[in-house]
């Protein structure tokens, strides 16, 4: 698909038996080939969801060929939330291999468009879970050039010690979806991983030693939790940048269905594309 100078392919990745990766490569129709900016989508995300298409479009015409996707136990498949039970057994460890997964794609040129990405210039970008993600996967991947977070977790434990405790005790426990009303389900395996892979998933830590440069982008009417972990990680990390933007939310004011763009997003998209510019080599035209 082509539109107005973008070229979009969707693509496939099977990581085993009824497991896999969807997702889309958008860059300009013109010019050489282009640095790759991968975007993480967070908890109760998807690469469809509200700004991450358009957002996607903003940055390929930045020159950046965009890599979306949906992680593999994300419990979307064919629209949203129609794989609960795969939600239910999601893992930050699972998410890592996602990433991995798409980053080792990139890497092997198997995406499509491969003839258009510079795979020895990557970047990524991830929303809430996802940031937190996308500084978890830098730390164990130097090819990684930059990470930007918005609106990023700095604790991967969403949830409070009750429904921990309660998750524990029955195999499994649900939180509302509160734009689809849907109970969704949080296994016995989530907490497990977090107690059995704690060193590697202290995304605090792993900011506080990471050389990669990293910029958190931080509203400041998201949640407490989140501006809480926002502080400590301007504490732990203080070699890393900063920017918090004032009156945003969580979502940058943007909505599912996408209504669309805001002030708040806007910002968000220039701040990334600025902090990651010193960081990569541009293909003079026609490269």
């Amino acid at each position: 698909m082509t539109h107005l100078g973008i070229l979009h392919q969707p693509f496939t990745l099977e990581l085993g038996a009824g497991v896999f990766i969807k997702g889309d490569v958008r860059v300009k129709e013109e010019g050489g080939r282009k640095p790759v900016l991968l975007f993480a989508h967070g908890f109760k995300g998807f690469k469809d969801w509200a700004f991450f298409p358009y957002a996607s479009e903003r940055f390929a015409r930045q020159d950046f060929a965009v890599v979306t996707f949906n992680f593999s136990h994300n419990g979307v498949n064919e629209h949203d939330f129609d794989e609960l039970d795969k939600f239910g057994q999601n893992t930050y460890s699972q998410e890592q291999q996602d990433l991995s997964a798409v980053l080792s794609a990139v890497l092997e040129g198997k995406l499509p468009l491969a003839e258009r990405l510079d795979n020895e210039q990557i970047v990524i970008v991830g929303h809430s879970r996802g940031g937190g993600n996308s500084v978890l996967l830098a730390a164990e991947h130097p090819e990684i050039r930059g990470v930007v977070t918005w609106n990023g977790i700095a604790d991967v434990n969403l949830f409070g010690a009750a429904f921990r405790e309660q998750v524990l005790q029955d195999g499994v426990g649900y939180v509302e979806n509160a734009r689809t009303k849907q109970q969704m389900p949080i296994g016995a395996v989530f907490f497990e991983d977090l107690d059995r892979n704690k060193e590697q998933l202290d995304i605090t830590a792993k900011a506080a030693a990471l050389r990669t440069p990293v910029l958190f982008i931080q509203g400041t009417q998201d949640s407490e939790r989140l501006l809480e972990g926002y502080r400590s990680l301007q504490k732990a990390a203080p070699h890393h940048r900063f920017a918090t933007l004032e009156g945003a939310t969580h979502t940058f004011g943007a909505v599912h269905p996408f209504a669309g763009t805001t002030d708040d997003l806007e910002r968000a998209i220039a701040l990334t594309g600025a902090f990651f510019a010193p960081l990569l080599k541009r293909a003079a035209a026609g490269e």
